[in-house]
């Protein structure tokens, strides 16, 4: 991976994505160098795609594409999948109804 050409993503004031992989008990933080600097996941997409280089992005952002064999998945071993996301709140009889909103929409 370090010798390839790889697709950064700046995440605003924070800087350049490192790349994060896991195997087991193993877990790698990388920084990768490249052609390309984006701030925009469909640019990440059209530079894999363009054939720019690597991009680090989630299966569900690019599922047609590995579907219809335009992208191909790397390094596959090292992508845990991920889980999700999850909401933490107080648990507390009387919620607020925005909470209770909030909540219902999530769960669909």
């Amino acid at each position: 991976m370090l010798s390839h050409k790889c697709i950064n993503f700046r995440h605003g004031s924070a800087g350049l994505y490192r790349w994060e992989f896991e195997k087991g008990k193993k877990s790698l933080s990388v920084a990768v160098t490249g052609p390309l600097i984006v701030d925009d996941v469909e640019n990440m997409v059209r530079g894999a795609l363009d054939g720019i280089g690597l991009a680090f992005i989630s299966d569900e952002r690019v599922e047609q594409q590995l579907a219809s064999g335009e992208l191909i998945r790397v390094l596959g071993d090292w992508c845990q999948p991920f889980p999700g996301f999850f909401l933490y709140y107080p648990s507390r009889r009387q919620q607020p109804a925005a909470l209770s909103a909030l909540i219902n929409i999530l769960r669909l």
